[in-house]
C-alpha cells in the first residue's frame, strides 16, 4: 500500500472539476486534515463521554429511582453492549450507503435516546435507552475509523490514529470531572441534558462540515447476507484477523486495568481517591504521550510492524513484572513499584493500538466499514469478557488483574507473530 497523504474529502454536491495544482491540493489537504481531525475526534470522544460522565451519578441514580446498585450497574452494561453490537450494524451500512447517511441517522437516534434517558421515570426505561444510546453512539466510533481509511493510506493513516488517540485518551480523564461539576449544579438527569446538547452540536457539525468520503463506485450493495459474507471474508484473511486479535487482546489488558485499578490502588495499597485519580490521569497521559511519539516520530521512519512488536513486548514484560510483584515473589511491595508497572503497561498501549488498527485497515480498502466494525466489536467484547475476571479471587489480592493482563498480552503477541508473520515478505 503506498504511503500517501490524505485524499480529498468528497461531497455529494461537489461538481466535477479539473485536477487542482499541486500547491492548491496541498493547501486543501491541510485544511481537510484539520477539519477531519476535529470532527472525527468529537465522534471518537462521544462514547467515552457517554460512559464516564455518568459514573459520578450512579449513587444518586440508585437513590432517586429506588433501584438496587446491581440493577443500576446494568445501565453501564447496556451502554457498553450497545457500543459493541452497534458497530456490527453501522459498519456494513456505511459500506453500502456511504458514510454520511448512517452516521447522521446514528447521531439523531443518539440524541433522541439520550434525551429520553434524561426524563426516564424508572430504571427499566433508563436501561433500555442506555442500550439504544450505545447502539446509536457506536456509529460514531466505527464510521470515524472507516472515514480515516477512506482518506488516508500507510504512515499517514497511522499518524492520524495516533492523533485520535490524543482525543480519545483525554476523554475518559475529563468526563468524570465534567460529570462531577454537572452534579454540583443539578441532579443526575442534568448529565444526560448535557450529553443531549453535545450530541445535537456534534450532529450539526457532521451535517455541515463532514462530506461523503466513500464514492458510489466503491460501495457494496446487498443486505444482511452480503454484510455477513463480507465479514466472513475479512475474518478469512489470516493477517487481518491477526492484527484484529492482537489489538483486541491489548485492549482487554487495558480493560482489566480499568476494572481493577480502583480496588488495587485504593483498597489494597491504601491510596486516597485523590491519589487514585492522579495515578489514573498520569497513566492516561502516558498512553497519549507515547501515542503521539508513535505518530510524530516513529511512523514513517520505523516499520509499523517493528513498532507494534516492540510495544507488545513491553506490555508482556510489564505484565510479567506486575505478576511477580503482586504475587509476593519479591516480598511485600508498595504502591510505587506497582504504579510504575501499570504506567509502563498503559503507556505501551500507545504503540500497540493505533498500529494494529492501521495495519488491519490497510488490508481492507474494499470494506473499511465492515472491517472497522469487526475491529471495534472484537475489542469491546473481549474486553468485556476479561474485565470481570480481575475479581475472580476476591478483593484481597491483585494477582488476578496481573494474570489477566499477562494472558492477554501473551495472546496478543502470539496472534501478531503466529498470524501476521511480520518477518514474511509475501504474507498475502
Amino acid at each position: 500500500m503506498p504511503e500517501s497523504g490524505p485524499r480529498h474529502i468528497r461531497t455529494d454536491s461537489a461538481p466535477e472539476t479539473a485536477p487542482p495544482t499541486k500547491v492548491a491540493a496541498t493547501a486543501t489537504a491541510r485544511r481537510a486534515s484539520l477539519l477531519v481531525t476535529l470532527v472525527l475526534g468529537g465522534l471518537t470522544a462521544l462514547p467515552p463521554l457517554s460512559m464516564d460522565m455518568y459514573l459520578p451519578a450512579l449513587p444518586e441514580v440508585t437513590k432517586a429511582l429506588g433501584a438496587p446498585a446491581a440493577t443500576v450497574q446494568l445501565t453501564l452494561t447496556g451502554c457498553l453492549a450497545g457500543l459493541a453490537l452497534g458497530q456490527l450494524v453501522a459498519g456494513p451500512m456505511s459500506d453500502k450507503w456511504g458514510r454520511r447517511r448512517p452516521l447522521l441517522i446514528g447521531m439523531i437516534v443518539y440524541v433522541a435516546a439520550t434525551a429520553v434517558c434524561a426524563f426516564a421515570p424508572g430504571i427499566e426505561l433508563l436501561i433500555a435507552f442506555r442500550l439504544l444510546q450505545g447502539l446509536a453512539g457506536a456509529a460514531g466510533i466505527v464510521i470515524a475509523r472507516a472515514v480515516v481509511r477512506d482518506l488516508y493510506d500507510g504512515v499517514e493513516m497511522a499518524r492520524f490514529f495516533s492523533t485520535l488517540m490524543l482525543i480519545s485518551g483525554a476523554a475518559p480523564i475529563v468526563a468524570p470531572l465534567i460529570g462531577g461539576q454537572v452534579l454540583r449544579l443539578t441532579d443526575w438527569r442534568g448529565v444526560f441534558h448535557v450529553l443531549t446538547v453535545v450530541g445535537v452540536l456534534l450532529t450539526l457539525v457532521v451535517w455541515k462540515w463532514l462530506g461523503e468520503t466513500l464514492p458510489p463506485e466503491r460501495r457494496h450493495g446487498g443486505g444482511v447476507g452480503q454484510a455477513l459474507r463480507t465479514m466472513r471474508g475479512l475474518l478469512a484473511d489470516r493477517v487481518f484477523t491477526g492484527y484484529m486479535l492482537a489489538g483486541s487482546l491489548s485492549f482487554a489488558a487495558l480493560f482489566a486495568y480499568i476494572a481493577a485499578s480502583p480496588f488495587v490502588v485504593q483498597d489494597l495499597y491504601g491510596a486516597s481517591p485523590q491519589t487514585f485519580s492522579l495515578l489514573f490521569g498520569l497513566n492516561s497521559v502516558g498512553l497519549v504521550a507515547v501515542g503521539q511519539i508513535n505518530g510524530k516520530l516513529l511512523v514513517g521512519r520505523v516499520s509499523m510492524d517493528k513498532v507494534l512488536g516492540f510495544g507488545l513486548a513491553v506490555i508482556v514484560l510489564a505484565a510479567v513484572a506486575l505478576l511477580l510483584m503482586t504475587s509476593g515473589v519479591f516480598g511485600p511491595v508498595g504502591l510505587v513499584p506497582v504504579a510504575a508497572g501499570l504506567f509502563v503497561l498503559m503507556s505501551a498501549m500507545g504503540l500497540a493500538m493505533p498500529n494494529t488498527n492501521s495495519q488491519a485497515l490497510m488490508r481492507t480498502p474494499h470494506a473499511a466499514g465492515s472491517a472497522s466494525a469487526l475491529l471495534g466489536t472484537s475489542s469491546f467484547l473481549i474486553g468485556a469478557v476479561a474485565s470481570p475476571l480481575v475479581g475472580i479471587a476476591g478483593e484481597r489480592t491483585a494477582v488476578p488483574m496481573a494474570v489477566v493482563q499477562l494472558v492477554c498480552a501473551v495472546g496478543a503477541m502470539g496472534c501478531f507473530l503466529g498470524l501476521c508473520r511480520p518477518w514474511s515478505v509475501n504474507r498475502a
